[in-house]
């Protein structure tokens, strides 16, 4: 029987030990031009691939640190999947009225979790490699503050510009192309449009 909660194209949670599945390899995606867009099944399909990747390497680690905005819902997933508590880092690098100007890097002033305790192993993730040096710098920012033994990391894409490799990835991205994510329409989106369009539904 078809689950109607889930979504076309996506693993069930069962699945995550059946033999028959793997994921595909990391291969380069091409791109024409200097944009890469992103579904939502796209997008989901993405996160579990590269849950299935941390979970074939057979490294256990303790705690799970996201990178706040982009790794929220890349953190969430992979939270629930490995039954891991989630602390969030908020980290900004990006600004302007589309969010294409990359800046400086804001740390928060703390990191944002139940308890006080974090790792000893720590898995950092973030949806992308752009740059790299948010990752980098979070990674630097982690141990700096606390008694880690070992920090690996987690990103969907990693461009062909990024100083850092992420220990897992779902997808190189070589010719550095702007990445349309499918949540990037609530960006630019108006409220009173919003509201409008949802009144004619009503």
């Amino acid at each position: 029987m078809t689950d109607p909660m889930r979504l076309p194209g996506t693993i069930a949670p069962d699945d995550l030990d059946a033999n028959a599945i793997t994921p595909p390899l990391a291969d380069p995606v091409e791109t024409m031009g200097t944009d890469f867009y992103v579904s939502w099944t796209d997008y989901h399909q993405a996160i579990e691939r590269l849950a299935l990747r941390v979970h074939r390497s057979g490294w256990q680690f303790d705690s799970l640190v996201c990178l706040a905005r982009g790794g929220l819902r890349v953190g969430d997933v992979l939270s629930r999947l490995f039954r891991k508590r989630l602390a969030i880092l908020s980290v900004s690098s990006y600004g302007g009225d589309l969010g294409r100007d990359r800046g400086e890097l804001a740390f928060a002033h703390s990191l944002s979790m139940v308890g006080d305790r974090l790792g000893p192993r720590l898995l950092v993730v973030d949806d992308l490699a752009d740059s790299g040096a948010t990752l980098q710098a979070s990674v630097q920012w982690l141990r700096d503050r606390y008694d880690l033994a070992e920090i690996r990391t987690a990103a969907l894409w990693v461009k062909g510009c990024s100083v850092i490799v992420p220990d897992y990835y779902d997808r190189p991205l070589p010719h550095n192309p702007w990445i349309h994510q499918p949540f990037e329409r609530y960006e630019t989106l108006d409220l009173a449009a919003l509201d409008r369009a949802h009144s004619r539904d009503e």
